[in-house]
């Protein structure tokens, strides 16, 4: 009886010392977008995946709409490690990684095919590899999309019907750079406080994809949308570094693997849903203008805007983009 009970008595020691090698690593994954949002749809999708692959290990809770803060305040934490995972837009991880600013150049892109030739290959891995100086590794690049322009004052087919429109705009230095050249009056700010800005005329207009107007309801407070399609943004999943250093390497391969299936389901969501969104926004009553004289536009403002960033940065990049095109 002595025996059997120093037995189990070393069983259970055993099993505590094990614990640990199989204790549930659980992440917490930050954005803004509202549930209703391809984002999200997106985000629950990368927590199946890994919570499968990895036989429940490592699980992924999700805290959309702005829970643990607005799009800087989640990029920061990030950084320091108080959220473990994140997505945002581009233009703000521009704020500290300013070689990233290559892909919110307007006009630079002809189409999604050029978009994900540009961010599945080489130049896309080698700009999320620019993150890890600041603390985070880039998992993959999601889908903001091509940026259309909205408004409460009147209809937009070309650039003179910009001029003196007040716009939010991200804080990204290509995009404030140029509204400037067509006479808007560029504004930046946290996207979580636009619908309010939009709302009270604080701003006339804003500029965002089809999905992001439709799942924020800025239909309800503008009266105009034009297909300028004048940039496409990335978002951006990213993950504090040293977290992700602290997970096995078959795990570390789980969560890469997992964001980028995850992009491609939200791209072909976007895609999916392209027609009715844009029926929700013209139910809204909302006047569309799809035939804008793209052309006019870029002759103002991409060459001057790429020349920014190739004052900055050299041009190696930006023609190995426009030569894949």
């Amino acid at each position: 009886m002595k025996a059997m009970t120093l037995l189990a008595a070393s069983a259970l020691a055993l099993s505590a010392l094990a614990a640990p090698l199989h204790a549930e690593t659980v992440l917490r994954f930050a954005h803004t977008q509202p549930t209703s949002d391809s984002h999200h749809a997106a985000a629950e999708r990368f927590a199946e995946i890994v919570a499968e692959r990895t036989g429940g290990e490592v699980t992924v809770t999700i805290h959309p709409a702005g829970e643990l803060g607005n799009d800087p305040t989640v990029l920061e934490g990030v950084r320091l490690g108080t959220i473990e995972i994140g997505q945002t837009g581009n233009p703000f991880y521009t704020r500290f990684e300013p070689k990233l600013n290559v892909l919110d150049l307007p006009f630079l892109f002809a189409d999604y095919d050029h978009v994900y030739a540009v961010i599945d290959g080489d130049t896309g891995r080698e700009l999320l590899g620019e993150l890890e100086k600041h603390g985070l590794k880039g998992l993959a690049f999601w889908e903001i999309g091509f940026r259309k322009l909205t408004n409460s004052k009147r209809a937009v087919r070309g650039p003179a019907d910009v001029a003196g429109l007040k716009i939010r705009t991200t804080p990204n230095p290509a995009h404030v750079q140029a509204f400037e050249l067509l006479d808007a009056i560029p504004t930046p700010m946290a996207f979580t406080e636009v619908y309010l800005a939009l709302e009270t005329g604080t701003v006339d207009g804003q500029e965002n994809p089809l999905n992001i107007i439709r799942s924020n309801r800025f239909q309800e407070v503008q009266s105009h949308l034009s297909f300028t399609d004048h940039a496409y943004t990335v978002s951006i999943v990213s993950m504090n570094l040293r977290k992700f250093q602290d997970l096995t390497d078959e795990q570390q391969q789980v969560l890469v693997e997992a964001a980028q299936e995850a992009a491609i389901f939200q791209r072909d969501l976007n895609r999916e849903q392209a027609d009715s969104d844009l029926a929700t926004i013209k139910e809204a009553g909302v006047e569309v203008v799809e035939e804008v004289d793209r052309e006019a536009f870029k002759a103002l403002v991409y060459e001057p805007v790429k020349q920014s960033y190739v004052e900055k940065f050299g041009p190696e990049i930006v023609e190995t983009i426009e030569s894949m095109n």
